[in-house]
C-alpha cells in the first residue's frame, strides 16, 4: 500500500480554475491529503462524488448551473460525507448562505480571499488545511441535515422585520445564566437547540460560537428568526434579561460583570485564547465568578478544548454542566475535553439538549 492510500482523498469544487489550482496545491503541499479530482459546478461535483467517492469535499458556494447549496443538499441527503464550504461572505446574502450550509450539514466554511488573491491564499493556507483535517476526522453521524422545517423557518417567521428589545424591568433581570460553547458543527447544533427553548426561560443565555466577525450577527439573526426567545449579538453594556440569548461577536471576548444595577455584558479585544476570540473559557470564568451556583455550562461540538477549564470553574462554584455526547457531535474534541476536565451532570444527544436546558433552569429557579 502506498502512502497515498492512507491519506484522505479530497474533491475540490470551484468555478474558478485558479481557485481549484491553488486549493489543490495547498492541500497536496501539506503532505496530508490527495486531491482525487476537481469540479467546476454543482452538477459536475455530484457526478464526481459518485465516481470518485472522496473522503472530503471542498465546495464553493457561488457557482453557475448548480450552486454550492443545492449541491450540498444533494450530497448530504443522498451520499453524506464531510464538506467544507468556501464563501465570499462579504454581503448579508453571502453570510446567510454560509450559515445555511452549516445547517445543511457542512462541517465548516472558509472565507475566500478578498484582496490580493495570491497573498490572501498564502495567509489562509493553514486555515484551509486545518478545516479539511477537521472534516476528515468528523463523525459521520453528526453530519446529518437538520429537518427542513427547522432551517427554512428563518425565512418564514419574522421575515423582513426588526424587533426592538424592550428596556428591562427589575423582574426581567436574569438571576441565572446558561453558557454555551460551540465551534465546528456548532451552528447546526445551535439551530437544533435554540428553537426548543421557551420564550419565558428564567435565565439569560450567552453563546460563544467560534466565527469570524460579521458572521456572528448573521447567526444571531437566523437563530432569532427560528426561535421563541429573542436572540441578538451581544453588545457592550447589554443587561442580562430572562428569555434572551446573546451571541458573542466575532473578534471580541464576551464577559459578564455587575454594573451596580445588575449583570451586563462587557466586550474586549484582548489576546486570543486557544487561538480564538471570542473564547468560551473567558466567558465561563466571568460567569462562574458572578453567578456561582446559578450557572449552567453547556459544551457542544467543536475542535480543541475551549470551554473545558471554564466548565470546571462553573462546577467548582456550585453550577452544573451539560455536554453533547460523542454520537451526535460533529467533532467530539471540545465535549471530550470538558468531560475529562469538569465532568458532566448530563451527557446528552443533540435532540435532548434543548429540553434539558429548559428543565434544569426551571428546576433551579423553583429551588430559588
Amino acid at each position: 500500500m502506498s502512502s497515498n492510500d492512507v491519506k484522505p482523498r479530497v474533491l475540490v469544487v470551484d468555478d474558478s480554475a485558479f481557485m481549484r489550482l491553488m486549493t489543490t496545491q495547498i492541500l497536496e503541499g501539506s503532505g496530508e491529503f490527495v486531491v482525487c479530482g476537481t469540479a467546476r459546478n454543482g452538477f459536475d461535483a455530484i457526478t464526481q462524488v459518485h465516481e470518485l467517492n472522496p473522503d472530503v469535499v471542498t465546495l464553493d458556494v457561488d457557482m453557475p448551473e448548480m450552486d454550492g447549496l443545492n449541491a450540498l443538499g444533494y450530497i448530504m441527503s443522498e451520499t453524506p460525507r464531510p464538506v467544507v464550504m468556501l464563501s465570499a461572505g462579504t454581503t448579508a446574502g453571502g453570510k446567510d448562505a454560509a450559515l445555511r450550509a452549516l445547517e445543511l450539514g457542512a462541517v465548516d466554511f472558509l472565507l475566500k480571499p478578498s484582496g490580493s488573491i495570491s497573498l490572501d491564499l498564502r495567509l489562509i493556507s493553514e486555515r484551509i488545511v486545518d478545516a479539511v483535517r477537521a472534516a476528515a476526522s468528523a463523525n459521520p453521524a453528526g453530519l446529518r441535515m437538520l429537518p427542513t422545517a427547522t432551517w427554512t423557518s428563518v425565512n418564514s417567521r419574522r421575515s423582513g422585520t426588526v424587533r426592538l428589545s424592550a428596556l428591562p424591568v427589575d423582574g426581567d433581570r436574569a438571576t441565572q445564566v446558561v453558557l454555551i460553547a460551540s465551534s465546528t458543527g456548532g451552528p447546526r447544533a445551535l439551530a437544533a437547540i435554540v428553537p426548543r427553548l421557551p420564550k419565558n426561560l428564567p435565565a439569560a443565555v450567552l453563546v460563544v460560537q467560534h466565527m469570524p466577525p460579521g458572521f456572528t450577527r448573521s447567526l444571531a439573526a437566523r437563530l432569532d428568526g427560528m426561535s421563541d426567545i429573542h436572540v441578538t449579538e451581544g453588545e457592550e453594556g447589554d443587561a442580562l434579561v430572562n428569555g434572551r440569548m446573546y451571541v458573542a461577536p466575532g473578534g471580541y471576548h464576551m464577559t459578564v460583570c455587575d454594573n451596580g444595577a445588575g449583570a451586563v455584558i462587557a466586550l474586549d479585544a484582548s489576546a486570543a485564547l486557544w487561538g480564538v476570540r471570542p473564547a468560551a473559557d473567558i466567558l465561563f470564568t466571568s460567569a462562574a465568578r458572578l453567578f456561582g451556583s446559578a450557572s449552567l455550562a453547556v459544551v457542544l461540538t467543536g475542535m480543541g478544548r475551549d470551554g473545558a477549564a471554564g466548565a470546571r470553574l462553573v462546577r467548582l462554584g456550585g453550577g452544573r454542566t451539560l455536554i453533547q455526547d460523542k454520537a451526535t457531535s460533529t467533532i467530539f474534541g471540545m465535549p471530550q475535553a470538558a468531560l475529562s476536565t469538569a465532568g458532566a451532570d448530563r451527557l446528552l444527544p443533540l435532540n435532548e439538549i434543548g429540553p434539558a436546558i429548559a428543565e434544569m433552569v426551571e428546576a433551579a429557579a423553583y429551588v430559588r
